[in-house]
């Protein structure tokens, strides 16, 4: 019997079965009860070569979009109290607003679509279907030119489940592509050197996989011909997916012999835990961290990091994000729920003080990296959940072509889909891409 449909089957069946695997809850054990060591990792004074980049950050449950919206447009918009966390870096940062992915359906499922602007019941019958992401567009331009084509990071490792994802990445198929959330692992893929036994298991492993993947592509273009025209599409989608995989495959080989950079791990706190309470702003500063050092020797161009998967997460006190984004309007709790955004906010002005601390050419790092940072979700004035009107910040990438230092304000109800926003990102940092999703052009005002 053909082996095709059993695996054609098993994709769902693993997505379903990754969101049986539940978190254990915050303990009261797990909370601080001081102050976390602040980081001692020191940037490089220079980069060896300029690449455009592009790293896209995600915090799920929404912001206090109160305290986040500046009240005035342009380049001389105010600062809004939350994002004057921002402020030694005003200049490099754009705040884009009104934008939502109009197929979206709010709730927490924005991690799964603030990439790919998929409708995820766009097939009747489906439960869930979706599309490649934009940084799998960024990717695909870069894939031969590094050891990765890209970098899938969270809070909680491997998929997670249909709707409540933990990575931000989907490939041509829609099929999520696992996160690594452990520091040192990560490190350690990235940077430790291969042993000569380690280099000879991988390309076993490689054989082993490439045989494999011969099979099921003559299993499954054998079935090809006894199928109607929809199980046809159906089956070249997957088609498509193995030929993808063959290509990772020879891709790994022709790596395996290749050096890994040498980085020293000086000042990273790689046993930082991304669920411990005490641990959280270590490990958000030392995934950042491994993240510059990845850019800064090549070893990726694009990274996709979930700080906290949606329905999840907690800021650097131990505050429970998720409860807090159903506020009903509270003002105690959209106070506590803006505390945790300025505490986002520093962390990723802190990673991009190291972008801006490394010369690069004729500029800094930052000018060829692209950050965007935001919210699948908007938890509104009564903590509605709503796809529209998400937060959006897009920094750096001056070298690029990208304008910054301005708040480009949108109707909520009347605006561009955001799909313009992430094509516009896609062609600056490389991506050969006509159109992406449901885009109408590239996005007006960012681009300068």
């Amino acid at each position: 019997m053909s082996e095709s449909p059993r695996l054609a089957l098993t994709r769902r069946h693993i997505l379903r079965a990754a969101g049986a695997a539940l978190p254990l809850p915050l303990l009261d054990a797990m909370l601080p009860h001081c102050a976390a060591a602040p980081s001692t990792f020191q940037p490089l004074a220079s980069s060896p070569a300029a690449q455009p980049r592009l790293v896209c950050c995600y915090v799920p449950n929404g912001v206090n979009i109160v305290e986040w919206l500046p009240a005035d447009a342009g380049p001389d918009y105010t600062l809004s109290p939350t994002l004057a966390a921002l402020a030694p870096h005003r200049d490099d940062v754009t705040v884009v607003s009104g934008l939502g992915h109009p197929h979206a359906k709010g709730g927490h499922s924005g991690a799964d679509t603030w990439l790919t602007g998929a409708d995820l019941s766009a097939i009747p019958g489906a439960d869930y279907t979706n599309r490649i992401s934009i940084d799998q567009v960024v990717a695909a331009a870069h894939a031969p030119h590094t050891r990765f084509p890209s970098l899938q990071l969270s809070d909680m490792s491997g998929t997670g489940g249909a709707g409540h994802s933990h990575t931000l990445s989907f490939d041509a198929t829609g099929t999520p592509l696992p996160a690594e959330n452990t520091p040192q692992r990560l490190f350690d893929r990235l940077f430790v050197p291969d042993t000569a036994a380690d280099r000879e298991a991988t390309l076993a492993r490689h054989a082993e996989r490439r045989s494999i993947l011969d099979a099921v592509g003559a299993d499954a273009r054998r079935l090809h011909r006894r199928l109607g025209a929809t199980d046809r599409r159906k089956l070249d989608e997957y088609l498509s997916s193995v030929r993808e995989t063959e290509r990772q495959v020879e891709r790994l080989v022709d790596w395996v012999d290749r050096p890994k950079p040498e980085v020293a791990s000086t000042g990273l706190q790689l046993a930082s835990k991304p669920a411990n309470g005490h641990d959280r702003s270590m490990w958000l500063d030392v995934m950042l961290e491994i993240v510059y050092l990845a850019l800064i020797t090549d070893t990726t161009r694009v990274v996709t990091f979930e700080w906290s998967r949606e329905a999840g997460g907690f800021g650097g006190g131990g505050e429970n994000h998720h409860e807090l984004s159903h506020h009903g309007g509270d003002a105690a709790m959209l106070a506590k729920l803006a505390e945790i955004d300025r505490f986002h906010l520093a962390k990723l002005g802190r990673f991009l003080g190291l972008l801006a601390a490394t010369t690069e050419g004729e500029g800094r790092m930052l000018d060829h990296t692209v950050v965007l940072y935001g919210s699948g979700m908007n938890s509104g004035k009564g903590g509605e959940h709503s796809p529209k009107n998400l937060p959006v910040l897009v920094a750096g990438g001056r070298r690029l072509g990208l304008r910054q230092g301005r708040h480009l304000a949108f109707d909520e109800d009347d605006h561009p889909p955001l799909a313009n926003l992430l094509l516009s990102l896609a062609r600056a940092t490389g991506g050969v891409v006509d159109s992406f999703a449901d885009a109408t052009g590239t996005l007006d005002g960012l681009a300068g």
